[in-house]
């Protein structure tokens, strides 16, 4: 269980979420989806205490978080990597391996093996020695997303990862990640597109600053949750499947 408790952060004295209460269950794939300036990233980096103006509390069974660290693979949206460093794509994923290693160890034949296999997973073999500044939106997602595998973490965070991607790559992390899901890992993923809950995720995180809702899918993705959600911003998006509600 990771358990968050009153958890508050806010930028410059302007809340950015407010006095979250949230018990969300290990083992599960869970979307948090919201407005536009809902808070959701804040949300992820809050919990991975990158987010240094904040309070409440953030354990996993009974433990701080932070000594989760090793365990814990983050996926951050494209625009908050500097993609001007000069580093290959299997390079990139070898650091995920870093984590596991003793201190002023480099990494040896196990870590360049695990790397391999990650890249693998996600169809990147090929672009190993290319540079990641030289990489399609959708390819570099792929090498984030195998630099996470390569941490053999038990829960994932994944910000925005279908942003700016081809099909391809999007069928591809889909599949890798229903994968996870499936060997009991915990998948917290920041989403923006409506008609993609009900098939990706089996819990979801309603916010907007606030908490809104939380729980599973066929309950919580309702027409009612996602108004008080985006209000006027909703628009004529419809809820397929929204919990027995009036659809629009």
């Amino acid at each position: 269980m990771i358990e968050i408790k009153d958890l508050n952060v806010d930028y410059f004295g302007n809340p950015v979420l407010e006095s979250i209460d949230l018990n969300i269950p290990l083992g599960y794939s869970v979307g948090i989806i919201g407005p536009n300036g809902a808070g959701k990233s804040t949300f992820i980096k809050a919990l991975l205490e990158v987010v240094k103006k904040r309070s409440g509390s953030v354990n996993i069974n009974g433990t701080d978080i932070s000594g989760w660290k090793r365990r814990i693979a983050y996926v951050p949206q494209k625009n908050d990597i500097d993609l001007s460093f000069p580093i290959t794509v299997r390079n990139t994923v070898l650091t995920g391996t870093y984590p596991g290693l003793k201190l002023f160890r480099r990494p040896g034949k196990k870590e360049q093996e695990i790397a391999e296999r990650c890249m693998a997973m996600v169809d990147i073999g090929d672009l190993a020695n290319r540079q990641i500044s030289n990489l399609s939106g959708g390819q570099l997602q792929r090498v984030f997303i195998a630099r996470a595998l390569a941490q053999q973490a038990e829960v994932f965070f994944l910000d925005e990862p279908f942003v700016g991607i081809d099909l391809v790559s999007e069928t591809i992390i889909v599949k890798l990640l229903k994968q996870l899901r499936a060997e009991g890992k915990t998948i917290l993923i920041v989403h923006h597109d409506l008609h993609e809950v009900e098939d990706y995720f089996d819990k979801i995180i309603i916010l907007n600053k606030k908490l809104i809702a939380f729980g599973d899918v066929g309950d919580t993705f309702t027409t009612g949750n996602i108004r008080r959600a985006y209000g006027a911003s909703l628009g004529n998006v419809i809820i397929r499947g929204a919990g027995g509600e009036a659809h629009d």
